[in-house]
């Protein structure tokens, strides 16, 4: 934290009155409240340079297509330490959550979230045009790597660690190459945020504001919006994701000439391709990093598994191993129960 006063002293010329933890949910970047009478910044301590450098330079080009993205005040990436704005406490999810136990799924929760997702496409075609692919960190192209990646992250964190029936090692290769095939079909030119989701949108003065873009590359419209639709713990029900997937669809075609059609043939592979990266992460996140409150998200991505079943998706009839797991999954009750006890 000493190096957090000392660039603090540096940008505004006098030392905080305290600098206090925040949580930082599944990352291992450290985020601080620094606090200095009425003035709050937030303070970064990242010890991954690559990934540091990505956010400030990727907030940077935001901030310049006038998104709203944290201003970011000062910056001593040597010692993996910066400074941002403080965006205030209220993640959506949060803020969501503390409307909805009180008065239900209201239309102030429905009319943010629709601003949310009408949002999005200025950093997929607006920004996404002018952005330097070069600051990526993990990989430029959400390409067959990344997706193979996300598939096995599901099978070796998630199906090796909690499924309980035997899989068919070379059955379940097949439709990880079937849906990777199927995917890479579709237009992969803009900018893919990767983690859209209700915990990376904050709420200040009524309005969102974004972060955590930082894994961002370049790739398909559909991914961002499977991320936020589909993000298991908000559990959106099923037919407000349908309505905002027409306003996403609508606000799209005014940037770009998008098929909607051709949008819904990819749409749900990408829906399924991310509730299978989530599998993965609650997994990990629960197991190896000792974060289990993260479990407690598997019942409502279980939950996700049986809307989906419930669609008949055409893309399952050619994924007969992973249709059989998921429905596998959706009538385990050890770990739907599991999910759902207290740490």
């Amino acid at each position: 934290m000493e190096k957090l006063a000392n660039l603090y002293l540096k940008k505004f010329g006098k030392s905080p009155d305290s600098i206090a933890p925040l949580k930082s949910d599944g990352s291992d970047r450290k985020v601080y409240r620094i606090i200095s009478g009425s003035q709050t910044v937030v303070g970064i301590i990242g010890n991954d340079p690559d990934e540091n450098f990505a956010f400030v330079e990727f907030s940077k080009s935001f901030k310049n297509s006038g998104l709203r993205v944290p201003e970011i005040y000062i910056t001593d990436l040597n010692n993996g330490v910066y400074l941002e704005e403080d965006l205030g406490d209220y993640t959506l999810f949060s803020w969501m959550m503390e409307i909805r136990e009180k008065q239900g799924f209201t239309d102030e929760i429905k009319n943010m979230y629709q601003s949310v997702i009408e949002y999005l496409p200025n950093f997929q075609i607006k920004a996404g045009a002018n952005i330097d692919y070069s600051y990526c960190y993990q990989h430029v192209i959400f390409g067959k790597h990344s997706m193979d990646w996300d598939l096995h992250y599901f099978k070796n964190r998630f199906l090796d660690v909690f499924y309980n029936q035997a899989i068919s090692q070379s059955a379940i290769e097949d439709d990880f190459k079937t849906l990777i095939d199927f995917l890479l079909q579709e237009e992969r030119k803009y900018f893919l945020y990767r983690d859209f989701q209700s915990r990376n949108v904050m709420i200040k003065n009524n309005l969102p504001y974004f972060i955590d873009y930082q894994s961002g590359r370049r790739g398909a419209l559909q991914y961002d919006v499977a991320s936020m639709l589909y993000d298991s713990k908000a559990d959106l029900p099923e037919a407000f994701r349908e309505q905002l997937l027409k306003v996403y669809l609508n606000r799209v075609q005014k940037l770009d000439a998008v098929d909607p059609d051709r949008f819904m043939k990819y749409f749900y592979g990408f829906v399924l391709m991310r509730i299978m990266q989530a599998f993965g992460a609650y997994g990990y996140l629960s197991v190896v990093k000792k974060k289990k409150h993260f479990f407690k998200s598997v019942p409502y991505a279980i939950n996700n598994l049986k809307i989906l079943l419930n669609k008949e998706l055409e893309i399952l009839k050619n994924l007969p191993t992973l249709t059989e797991i998921f429905t596998n999954l959706v009538n385990d009750k050890n770990i739907i129960k599991f999910g759902t006890e207290d740490e």
